[in-house]
């Protein structure tokens, strides 16, 4: 019943952040596909501070996870072949964990990942296993690009790969929209 009741908040709040998100569009251009979702956002905030705040374990604990959550673990080892682990805590305390294998760094222009669900050590576990639904894949694709954009403003790209439906990709995409909403407040304070 617990993990029913934790997945509802995931879902609720991702679903949620999609509408609240109607709000910024002035600010971030969306757009997927069956497959795919990406999702573009602009910040007040250089690239070197953004670049660093996808790096930096204390930074990513200030704001991975859609609102409302925290970020209780964020064990970063950012260098290629390496991978990052990172967890995310609904606000009645499920936790999420995904690691992050890195595939491709560009230092200030891009970062490549793969993200799968894991366990709290690290082992990588099934989407359904946790209960989320079907459709999300055992691993996405991540590539995440940094632009500057002029007058200290950067623009960040993200797209998600192998989406089974355009429904599981909307869930990302609200869910992400909700992520991006507080790293904005942590870069651009």
């Amino acid at each position: 019943m617990r993990r029913l009741s934790s997945l509802f908040v995931v879902v609720a709040y991702m679903s949620a952040a999609t509408a609240s998100n109607a709000q910024h569009a002035n600010q971030q251009v969306m757009a997927n596909d069956t497959t795919k979702m990406t999702i573009t956002r602009q910040f007040n905030a250089p690239v070197e501070k953004l670049w660093n705040a996808w790096k930096e374990g204390a930074s990513v604990m200030r704001w991975w996870g859609p609102e409302g959550f925290t970020c209780p673990v964020a064990k970063m080892n950012f260098k290629v072949g390496s991978t990052s682990l990172v967890c995310m805590r609904s606000p009645d305390g499920f936790e999420i964990y995904n690691s992050w294998t890195y595939t491709k760094i560009v230092p200030s222009n891009s970062i490549e990942f793969v993200q799968h669900f894991t366990d709290s050590a690290g082992n990588k576990i099934n989407p359904s296993d946790i209960g989320l639904p079907p459709g999300i894949p055992d691993q996405v694709p991540h590539v995440i690009t940094f632009k500057d954009v002029g007058k200290g403003r950067t623009e960040i790209t993200i797209v998600e790969s192998g989406y089974a439906n355009a429904q599981v990709a909307e869930i990302s995409k609200g869910g992400m929209a909700s992520v991006l909403n507080k790293l904005a407040l942590e870069v651009e304070k």
